[in-house]
């Protein structure tokens, strides 16, 4: 379940939920925010693959004699280039050099991107012309696993920040017991859209944050019980 920043629940003191600055905004967001974002590495990838792709049906091109009878058994490079190479040995050993350099360092710069830690960004607060108030990652995901938890059924729920500092979200993961009911697990997120996410919102001082809730059975739960043999 993802939790579009709805502004018409009722929180459980009876008033309405408060209403979000931009509805349409948080809920992209919050879709966002379910899973780690993969852009980079599959922008990468498709580039990659695009590259691979030409270099394959140029060869099949080659092969299949598009490019003039005989061009298989021809050279690779045109003998203009091969003098023109042989004339300047040394500047194309340093150009050959430093592409190679090049792609190393984008190879390890990628690397490095896709294992890197996922960022947990702080909630910064406008408390006023010079100052400022933030607060922390864990606090605003504790308070969201805190609440979540003191729902009937739910057996534990888990909670981290995710995106920015300038578009923060809330990833959540809310297990329920296997022997609720789908009337429970139904209630369970109407009363986390209605009450404990626009509490935690106000409490925060943002009612634009953005959260992505996730319900899972608890499997670990049904594993402890004891067997009968």
């Amino acid at each position: 379940m993802t939790d579009d920043a709805s502004s018409t629940g009722i929180p459980a003191g009876g008033s309405p939920a408060p209403a979000l600055a931009n509805p349409r905004r948080a809920a992209r967001t919050a879709r966002r925010a379910q899973y780690r974002s993969a852009g980079g590495a599959r922008t990468g990838l498709v580039l990659l693959g695009g590259l691979l792709l030409a270099v394959g049906v140029l060869t099949v091109l080659l092969v299949t004699g598009v490019f003039g009878r005989g061009r298989p058994q021809r050279p690779l490079l045109e003998p203009v280039v091969e003098q023109f190479l042989l004339a300047n040995g040394t500047a194309a050993r340093v150009v050959a050099v430093l592409a190679g350099l090049v792609l190393v360092l984008l190879g390890l710069w990628w690397t490095a991107r896709s294992l890197r830690p996922e960022p947990r960004p702080e909630l910064v607060l406008d408390g006023g012309p010079d100052t400022e108030i933030r607060i922390g990652a864990s606090a605003a995901a504790d308070a969201v696993a805190d609440g979540a938890a003191t729902l009937p059924g739910v057996t534990r729920a888990r909670a981290r920040m995710v995106g920015s500092a300038a578009a923060p979200a809330v990833r959540a993961t809310v297990w329920v017991d296997e022997d609720v009911a789908d009337g429970e697990v139904a209630e369970i997120c109407r009363r986390l859209d209605a009450e404990i996410l626009p509490a935690i919102r106000d409490a925060l001082g943002m009612a634009d944050l953005p959260v992505a809730v996730r319900l899972e059975l608890d499997a670990a739960r049904r594993d402890d019980r004891p067997r009968v043999s």
